[in-house]
């Protein structure tokens, strides 16, 4: 079994709304120094098989078709024995 972990982030390129949002209110409680806040997702799971390729393949085919929009989004993974 392999522990997955997924992280979805906003492209560097893409308006982020919810970041700027989260960036005003700190700015606001005095966090004047906090800069570009992207917000993301971040997801955890199991996968049940021994084949750490499969697993890896699998993930990435996961990651591409519904846990992120590669139109706006990056993602990067951690595959933990």
């Amino acid at each position: 079994m392999f522990k997955a972990k997924v992280y979805v982030t906003t492209k560097a390129n893409v308006l982020d709304p919810q970041g700027a949002a989260v960036q005003r209110a700190l700015h606001t409680m005095g966090y004047g120094a906090v800069e570009d806040v992207r917000i993301g997702k971040y997801l955890e799971f199991v996968l049940e098989t021994n084949d750490r390729a499969q697993a890896e393949a699998d993930l990435k085919k996961m990651c591409e078709q519904i846990l992120s929009n590669p139109v706006v989004e990056d993602y990067r993974y951690e595959l933990e024995d």
